[in-house]
């Protein structure tokens, strides 16, 4: 199969006297929505892409516009020294890459896939024993983003590396390089998808709980806007003090905002809706004024979230 490859290449991509190949090469390893966007970006951008996934049929469309398809991943692996990692998460890395580990030699792997710090440091460790060099990547974009002015990726591991293949990476986004350290693309990923989801299942409750009195989503969107729009302002101004460590009261209090939260609640629980939600921010409030916070910002309560509950 890779002598078919090679061939093919040399057939739809030409070569110049020398027999080097015009075309910069790149193979993309699963082909899910995201897989299949970068691997579509490659292509657009003149790229020779290899392609791979474990259903064979979601290359189909790649292939059709110029991809070749690797029957298997040793294949893929193989057809190109830079080799993007679209998966779940590092266990679907193992078990998609396990069974050909001879093939990782000189490969960079640039691993796109979800997980945290220390499972992306073992996986870099794990890339390393077997002679590939290895860049996670934490992308701040959905699929129509790719390719698009406006969305980024965090990238961490050996500078050098990163720097050799930057060209290509900002193909797909732009990049914002985090340091050595595997696990720091991780980290900040992890970091956006907490503030992320939090914030989206806050909207979701707001939303529910506008439902319930009769109000629509499209209603309430100005107010929500109004709220998250100062966001930026309310963090710029905080984010110095909690570096210092410093929570002091004169803008708001720890005790006001429990008194704001509990009727929030019961709202809620007038409205008839789940509770949970406000029930986990209030027990967390509490805890803040537990432990002497009342009196300081509701921003003291990091110094109850930097320890496990109980």
């Amino acid at each position: 199969m890779e002598q078919q490859v090679v061939a093919h290449r040399r057939e739809h991509s030409g070569f110049d006297l020398r027999g080097a190949m015009s075309k910069q090469e790149v193979s993309v390893i699963g082909l899910g929505p995201m897989g299949r966007a970068m691997a579509s970006v490659f292509l657009g951008k003149g790229y020779q892409v290899t392609v791979w996934n474990r259903t064979t049929g979601k290359a189909d469309e790649l292939v059709a516009a110029g991809a070749d398809r690797a029957d298997t991943v040793h294949d893929a692996l193989t057809a190109s020294e830079l080799v993007i990692l679209s998966l779940t998460d590092h266990h679907a890395m193992y078990a998609v890459l396990g069974s050909a580990t001879e093939a990782l030699s000189g490969r960079v792997l640039v691993n796109l896939s979800s997980d945290t710090p220390d499972s992306a440091r073992s996986a870099a460790r794990w890339a390393s024993g077997h002679g590939a060099r290895y860049l996670t990547g934490g992308v701040q974009a959905s699929p129509p983003g790719i390719g698009q002015p406006g969305s980024s990726t965090f990238y961490s591991g050996p500078k050098h590396v990163f720097d050799a293949h930057r060209e290509a990476l900002e193909m797909l986004t732009s990049t914002d390089y985090r340091g050595e350290d595997p696990g720091l693309a991780a980290l900040y990923y992890q970091v956006s998808m907490d503030l992320f989801w939090t914030t989206m299942l806050g909207w979701l409750h707001a939303l529910a709980l506008a439902d319930a009195h009769g109000v629509s989503a499209e209603e309430i969107l100005p107010s929500a806007v109004s709220v998250l729009s100062g966001m930026p302002d309310f963090l710029a101004f905080y984010t110095p003090r909690i570096d210092a460590g410093e929570y002091p009261g004169d803008i708001e209090r720890l005790a006001m905002g429990v008194a704001s939260i509990d009727h929030v609640l019961q709202t809620a629980r007038e409205a008839g809706i789940d509770t949970s939600l406000p029930s986990a921010v209030l027990e967390i409030f509490r805890r803040g004024t537990a432990v002497g916070h009342a009196d300081g910002s509701a921003t003291s309560l990091i110094e109850v979230l930097k320890q496990p509950a109980g």
